[in-house]
C-alpha cells in the first residue's frame, strides 16, 4: 500500500509528540482536514501562502508545519490574507498538521534539540533527560562545543553554522562556559536564563530589554533568527517519519525568513 489514512498519521504524530502535556497557543494536530489518504507530504516552517503553493505545486496531500494557525487572541474572522491561505488548502483538499510546542520540546529532534546538534551544543542530562527549566521547560541548558571558548567565537559559529549572522550582544572576548537556548521568539525568557547561571543566551527574536539585561549581567546574547533557528525540528521529524513510514513522498521546503 502506498498511502496511509489521515488518522493512522496523526496518531503516530501524537504518540510522538505528546501533545496533551503542553499548554499550547494554537492547536495541536490536524488543523484542517483535507483528503482521508495521504502519499505525498510537503513540510516546512511556517503556513504561508508560498508554502501552500509549493505544496499545490509538487501534488502534495498533507502540509506539516510548526507554525499553524488559529492562534489564541487572534481575529477569528477568516478574511484577507487567511481567507486567501484557507481557500487554497480546502480547493485542493490538502491536510494541514501543525504542532508547536511539542516541537520545540521533543528531547531528541524537536527545535532546541536539533539547534543543539547543528551548532555543537553540548546540552546537560539529568536522570538520561535533557537538563531544561524556564516557562514550560523550555529552556534547554549545557555547554558550548570544545573549540568554542568565547563570546565570540560562538557568534562565529551561529553565524557559519545557520549562514546567517546574528544579532549578538556582548564582548566578543569573555569566556563562556554555559549556555541556554530555546528557538523562536524567547526573548522574554532571556532573565530566566541569566539567572540559571548561563554565560550565553541563544534563541530566535530580541527585544529592546535584552540589550540592557546583556549589558548589565554580562551575558551574552544571541538572536539569530526565529525562523532559522525552527527550521530543523520538522526536519527531524521527517526523517522519523520516514523511517516509520518508508512508502510516503517526503520533502521539507525551505523558504528563506530573515526574521
Amino acid at each position: 500500500m502506498n498511502k496511509i489514512t489521515v488518522k493512522e498519521l496523526t496518531t503516530w504524530l501524537d504518540e510522538q509528540l505528546q501533545p496533551h502535556l503542553f499548554q499550547d497557543y494554537a492547536p495541536n494536530g490536524l488543523q484542517v482536514q483535507g483528503k482521508s489518504e495521504i502519499k505525498k507530504v510537503i513540510f516546512g516552517v511556517t503556513a504561508s501562502l508560498a508554502l501552500i503553493e509549493e505544496a499545490i505545486k509538487k501534488q502534495a496531500d498533507a502540509i506539516i508545519v510548526h507554525h499553524g494557525w488559529f492562534w489564541k487572541n487572534e481575529d477569528a474572522k477568516i478574511i484577507n490574507a487567511k481567507y486567501q491561505r484557507l481557500a487554497k488548502l480546502v480547493k485542493h483538499d490538502i491536510n494541514l498538521i501543525a504542532y508547536h510546542l511539542p516541537l520545540d520540546a521533543h528531547p531528541q529532534w524537536g527545535n532546541n534539540a536539533m539547534l543543539a546538534q547543528v551548532l555543537g551544543l553540548r546540552a546537560n542530562y539529568v536522570d538520561n533527560k535533557p537538563q531544561t527549566f524556564g516557562r514550560g521547560d523550555l529552556i534547554w541548558l549545557g555547554q558550548p562545543s570544545r573549540d568554542v571558548a568565547t563570546a565570540g567565537q560562538l557568534a562565529d559559529v551561529i553565524h557559519q553554522k545557520l549562514n546567517r549572522s546574528p544579532l549578538f550582544i556582548g564582548e566578543a572576548e569573555r569566556p563562556i562556559k554555559t549556555v541556554a537556548w530555546c528557538t523562536g521568539g524567547a526573548q522574554g525568557m532571556f532573565e530566566e536564563a541569566i539567572l540559571a547561571g548561563a554565560d550565553a543566551y541563544i534563541t530566535g527574536e530580541a527585544s529592546e530589554q535584552v540589550f540592557h539585561l546583556a549589558q548589565e549581567y554580562g551575558v551574552a546574547y544571541y538572536a539569530a533568527g526565529h525562523h532559522a533557528t525552527e527550521r530543523y525540528g520538522v526536519q527531524g521529524l521527517m526523517r522519523v517519519m520516514q523511517a516509520q513510514y518508508p512508502e510516503l513522498e517526503l520533502e521539507y521546503v525551505e523558504l528563506d525568513n530573515p526574521v
